[in-house]
């Protein structure tokens, strides 16, 4: 079994966030990180901005030795 550091936890919270973001917004339209901090709009770029940037790191360490 391969250890998890922060960072690789840090990522897959901050994937489980997109992904249940997405499953909102699919389903019943409602965008929860803009809901939740629309009213400060570089919060929300950030947040968006760290989900990609987690996604990319999901996938290198998927395909790390």
């Amino acid at each position: 079994m391969v250890q998890k550091t922060v960072l690789d936890w840090v990522a897959l919270i901050l994937l489980i966030i997109g992904g249940v973001n997405w499953g909102l917004y699919g389903l019943a339209g409602m965008d929860l990180v803009d809901l939740i901090l629309g009213s400060i709009p570089m919060l929300a770029t950030t947040v968006y901005s760290l989900v990609g940037l987690s996604a990319l790191y999901t996938i290198y360490f998927l395909v790390k030795k």
